[in-house]
């Protein structure tokens, strides 16, 4: 029942005016914060430091190549 009350929250946030896309723009975001909290909680996370290191070994020597 949490989605549906998830839903309906949503919906009471947004302007009567609010599009068809708008509402699935924002129940996608919705959804995807919840995958990321899942995957915080599971410990399937990335350092700052790991994510620097695999941008410069992609962008300048992946460039050199």
């Amino acid at each position: 029942m949490k989605v549906k009350e998830t839903v309906r929250s949503l919906l009471d946030r947004l302007p009567d005016s609010c599009t068809l896309d708008d509402v699935l723009y924002h129940v996608y975001v919705l959804q995807s914060i919840e995958r990321g909290r899942a995957d915080a909680d599971a410990g399937r996370t990335v350092s700052h430091e790991e994510v620097a290191q695999r941008l410069r070994n992609k962008w300048l020597l992946g460039a050199a190549g």
